[in-house]
């Protein structure tokens, strides 16, 4: 039996997020059983997969518990998928967007912001067979390229993970939900994305060459509200250090892994579970060739700039 310092040092999480937030989530259909045919409790099983997702190696999880590694794999695997079942329950946009408007204000005085958007690659093997390809990214690896919109305290609203590292950020946003429920006024406020995506009504990007006095307070406006994304993605993937090493998964199951994290990590905020970032990592970025500029878009964001920027 651990310590509640023990518990917090070695899972990142309290003894009561443990028993009553997170045990719950994998505790249906749940019979994972050891090399020798025992059943592994499901606490245990929690347990094995904190480790691994906090990038304890797989074979000193299995190690630790004298289990072997297809074991351990198939329990984080299983694990994984169970707390990705609860998605929507815990990575969504608020109801009161007027409080989060008011929240991403304070940091640059950008009006009407309801979050900041990016993709992020995460290191897949190569799935191999015909499409094999499609999964390779810009820098030349395997990687699947997760899109997300961050809130004003680093917790993800929004994620999308079905897309291989070749897919362009403007492409993923394109086809997502998310666009549609902007699009119809389900969602109502801005966007922030940088230059990969394209200046709409509800998305809004740097002025690509400021000339104006205007358009520069706009654009450092824009950078220290966006800071928020690029923050929140350190924070999320220094949480969960197996986002930055290659999974030897099948591409569904490293889909889960990936899902089952981004809900860990709301879950950590909201019940502020300490966690000190590490202020010299730095993420592997991939540079997306910037979107073709559209008048109308160029004129909703000189409107905007005329109106709050001068």
């Amino acid at each position: 039996m651990y310590s509640d310092a023990q518990l917090l040092q070695r899972f990142r999480f309290s003894r009561y997020t443990i028993q009553n937030i997170l045990l719950p989530m994998i505790f249906v259909n749940n019979d994972r059983r050891n090399n020798r045919g025992l059943p592994v409790p499901p606490i245990m099983q929690l347990c094995i997969a904190l480790r691994f997702l906090l990038q304890e190696h797989i074979k000193i999880c299995g190690d630790l518990l004298q289990i072997s590694q297809a074991t351990v794999c198939r329990i984080v695997v299983k694990v994984a998928e169970l707390i990705s079942h609860n998605v929507y329950n815990h990575i969504r946009f608020p109801e009161d967007l007027n409080r989060i408007k008011n929240e991403f204000y304070r940091i640059g005085r950008f009006l009407g912001v309801i979050g900041c958007i990016d993709g992020t690659h995460i290191p897949v093997k190569n799935p191999g067979g015909q499409n094999g390809e499609v999964y390779r990214n810009r820098k030349g690896w395997m990687s699947l390229n997760v899109q997300a919109v961050v809130a004003p305290d680093y917790k993800i609203y929004d994620i999308i993970i079905r897309w291989p590292g070749s897919a362009h950020d403007s492409r993923i946003f394109n086809n997502s939900t998310l666009k549609m429920k902007l699009d119809n006024g389900q969602l109502r406020g801005k966007i922030l994305g940088d230059s990969a995506y394209a200046q709409s009504f509800y998305l809004f990007t740097p002025v690509p060459e400021p000339h104006t006095p205007s358009e520069e307070r706009y654009n450092r406006a824009h950078i220290l509200t966006r800071n928020v994304v690029e923050r929140g993605f350190g924070i999320w993937k220094q949480r969960f250090r197996c986002l930055n090493k290659k999974m030897n998964h099948k591409i569904r199951n490293a889909q889960h892994i990936i899902c089952a994290t981004a809900i860990l990590h709301n879950i950590a905020i909201t019940q502020q579970e300490r966690f000190v970032p590490d202020p010299n990592f730095v993420e592997v970025a991939i540079q997306q060739g910037q979107v073709a500029h559209q008048l109308r878009g160029n004129a909703i964001r000189a409107a905007f700039i005329e109106r709050h920027f001068n």
